[in-house]
C-alpha cells in the first residue's frame, strides 16, 4: 500500500493515478480518516502522559486533598483512555482497509488505457506461424493425442479442472525442471513453497482474500487461503524482518501449485488450459534496494525471454497499460506467445508477466533493510513468471503441431522428457 502521509500530501496526484488505473476509491475519505486517526493518537498520547504523571505524583506523598484529586483524575483517565484506544483501532482499521485498495503509483512511461487493447508492443521475436494446413487448437490436439481429460475432471472436480495424461505429464515435469534450471543459473535460490498462506499475508502482497473481486479460494474457519501464485509465499518470506543491505539483492524462485477462482472468466480465449482453476508455476521473486528495482525489472524480463526463446515459439513483449495493471504493480511487462489455434486465424496469448511493485508490498509486510548503521528503509519487491506450465503447454502444442497430427517438442525439453515428438494417433485405433 501507499504511505498514508504521502497520500495526504499528494491528494491530486493519487487521485489522478487511481483514475488512470480505473479504480474507484474515495481519496478524500482516506485523508479524513487519516487526519482523524492522527488527532485521536495525539489526544491519546497526551492522556497517557497525564496518566504517567498522575502515577508519579501519587508516589510523592501528596496531601489528602491532592491525593483525592489525583484519584478522581486517575478514574477519569482509566475510563477515557480505553475509549480512545477503541476509537483509534476502529479508525485505523477503516483507513487501512480503504488505503489498501489504492493502487501503486505508475511508471511515467506506462501507456495509458482502459484494458489490454491499449498495451504497447515493444518487441517481437519470430513471426506468427502460418501453417499450410488448418490448425487445431490445443483442446482438439489434446483430445486426439489423449493428453488432457477435461470431461472427467469436470465430473470429479468441476469446470476448469483437468487431468494430464501420457506425454503431457512428462512435459509438465519437463517444463518445471527446465525453468528451475534456467533461473538457478541466474542466481535464484530454488524453493518449493506452501500452497496455503494466511489471509493477512495474501492481503499484504496485494491480493483480496475475500469479497466479490477476490480471485482466491479461502479456507473454512479462517484457516487461510490457497495461493494464486508463489508471489504470495515468496513475498512474505522475510515479512517483519530487517535485512542487511549486503545481502541484497535476494533472488528466490518458487515452484508451487496455483489456485484461482477465475470468476466471470469466459469466452473462446478462456477455453481449455488457458484459464483454469489450478496449474503449476515457477515464480521468480526479488528483494532489492530502491535504486536498483528498475534495472532488476529488465533483468527479470530478459530471463523470461530466455526461457521463451528456448521453447521455440514466436512471442512478443508488451508494456502493460494503466488500466490493465494489478494494484501493486508500478510497471509490468507481459510476454505473449503466438497461438495458431486461437480464434479463426491465431492470436497472441499471455504466458508470463513481470512486475516492479516498488515498496508497495514491503510496507504492509514490514520488510526493510539497513545500510550500515543507518535507519531501516523499505525494500523494493519484484516478481516474474519463469514458467506457467498450463499456458506454455498451449503454445507448445499449437506451434508444434504437424500436418500428420503429431506434435514436435522443443529441443530444449527433450533431455527432460525423453522424446522429441508426440506421435500422431493411430488412425485405425481412432476409428
Amino acid at each position: 500500500m501507499l504511505d498514508l502521509k504521502f497520500i495526504r500530501d499528494n491528494i491530486e496526484l493519487v487521485r489522478e493515478n487511481t483514475r488512470l488505473r480505473k479504480v474507484d476509491i474515495d481519496i478524500d475519505e482516506i485523508v479524513r480518516l487519516y487526519d482523524e486517526r492522527n488527532s485521536i493518537l495525539s489526544e491519546l498520547e497526551s492522556l497517557r502522559g497525564r496518566r504517567n504523571d498522575n502515577a508519579r505524583r501519587m508516589k510523592e506523598r501528596p496531601t489528602e486533598e491532592e491525593r483525592s484529586k489525583l484519584i478522581e483524575e486517575g478514574k477519569a483517565l482509566k475510563q477515557k483512555i480505553p475509549e480512545l484506544e477503541h476509537r483509534l483501532a476502529e479508525t485505523e482499521r477503516n483507513v487501512y482497509e480503504l488505503a489498501s485498495m489504492v493502487p501503486n503509483l505508475t511508471h511515467p512511461d506506462a501507456p495509458h488505457g482502459d484494458d489490454d487493447t491499449a498495451n504497447r508492443e515493444i518487441k517481437r521475436v519470430g513471426e506468427p506461424v502460418r501453417l499450410d494446413f488448418p490448425p487445431k487448437d490445443h483442446v482438439e490436439l489434446a483430445n486426439a493425442l489423449d493428453l488432457i481429460d477435461f470431461e472427467t475432471a469436470a465430473d470429479v472436480s468441476g469446470t476448469k479442472f483437468y487431468y494430464l495424461r501420457n506425454q503431457a505429464v512428462l512435459l509438465e515435469l519437463a517444463l518445471s525442471r527446465y525453468a528451475v534450471d534456467v533461473v538457478t543459473r541466474h542466481g535464484f535460490t530454488p524453493t518449493v513453497t506452501p500452497d496455503i498462506a494466511r489471509e493477512e499475508v495474501a492481503s499484504g502482497i496485494g491480493f483480496q482474500p475475500r469479497g466479490e473481486e477476490s480471485n482466491i479460494y479461502t479456507l473454512e474457519g479462517g484457516e487461510g487461503c490457497l495461493i494464486g501464485t508463489a508471489e504470495i509465499t515468496l513475498g512474505a518470506y522475510y515479512r517483519n524482518r530487517i535485512l542487511s543491505a549486503d545481502d541484497l539483492p535476494i533472488k528466490l524462485a518458487g515452484l508451487s501449485h496455483c489456485f484461482r477462482r477465475e470468476a466471470g472468466a469466459a469466452g473462446q480465449f478462456s477455453k481449455g488450459l488457458y484459464r483454469v482453476h489450478q496449474f503449476t508455476k515457477v515464480e521468480m521473486f526479488v528483494y532489492v534496494r530502491p535504486e536498483e528495482s528498475d534495472a532488476m525489472l529488465e533483468e527479470l524480463l530478459a530471463i523470461e525471454e530466455e526461457i521463451a526463446q528456448g521453447l521455440d515459439f514466436p512471442y512478443r513483449v508488451v508494456d502493460t497499460c494503466t488500466g490493465d495493471l494489478g494494484g501493486p504493480a508500478y510497471r509490468k511487462y507481459d510476454i505473449e506467445a503466438w497461438m495458431p489455434g486461437r480464434g479463426e486465424s491465431g492470436d497472441w496469448g499471455e504466458i508470463t508477466s513481470t512486475s516492479n511493485c516498488t515498496d508497495y508490498q514491503a510496507r504492509r509486510l514490514a520488510t526493510r533493510y539497513r545500510e550500515n548503521n543507518g535507519k531501516p528503509r523499505l525494500v523494493h519487491m519484484l516478481n516474474g513468471t519463469a514458467i506457467a506450465n498450463s499456458r506454455a503447454l498451449v503454445a507448445i502444442l499449437e506451434n508444434g503441431q504437424q500436418s500428420d497430427g503429431s506434435v514436435r517438442i522443443p529441443e530444449v525439453l527433450v533431455p527432460y522428457c525423453g522424446f522429441d515428438t508426440i506421435p500422431a494417433p493411430d488412425r485405425e485405433q481412432v476409428k
